[in-house]
């Protein structure tokens, strides 16, 4: 099988945009913290199951590559397709939360905040990938490590905002 040009930048590009995304959300939180996410992390008071700061980095590349790779699935079937538009709005619109979710947690300490678009990630990630499904199961099992990480996610920042209230 012969894989095009076109076919090589399309995924190349669909990897990108969530690793771009997850990064200017990094830089942007670090702006308007004064100080980067790691040391704004350790500078918390955390669960006992909490991670070391450097594992979220290496976490969060590999999903979103993972992402990446799910929307190119998807996107292969073509986007006239009104399944492909509507599953990709949930792409788009977890990828969006997900953008905001470190500003709100590092940016701007709003933890109780975060927590809430944390829920909100959940559910529209569920939806996604139930959209995502319909059209490619491959896409879909992509991304079970995904709600995974948002469902631990979701636990270590509700106890981060409990602790330190």
């Amino acid at each position: 099988m012969i894989i095009s040009v076109k076919e090589v930048i399309n995924f190349f590009i669909s990897v990108l945009i969530p690793l771009v995304v997850g990064y200017a959300s990094s830089m942007i939180s670090q702006i308007i913290a004064g100080t980067n996410t790691a040391a704004n992390y350790a500078s918390l008071i955390k669960p006992d199951f909490a991670p070391p700061s450097f594992i979220f980095p290496m976490a969060w590349t590999i999903l979103y590559i993972l992402m990446g790779i799910s929307a190119y699935l998807i996107l292969k079937k073509g986007y006239e397709s009104t399944k492909v538009k509507d599953a990709m709005f949930y792409y788009w619109l977890q990828l969006g939360l997900n953008f905001l979710w470190s500003i709100l947690f590092f940016g701007f300490d709003l933890r109780l905040t975060a927590l809430i678009v944390l829920v909100i990630i959940l559910l529209i990630v569920i939806v996604m990938t139930y959209k995502f499904f319909k059209i490619n199961k491959k896409a879909t099992y992509i991304n079970i490590p995904y709600i995974l990480w948002i469902m631990y996610a979701l636990y270590l920042n509700y106890f981060i905002w409990i602790i330190n209230k």
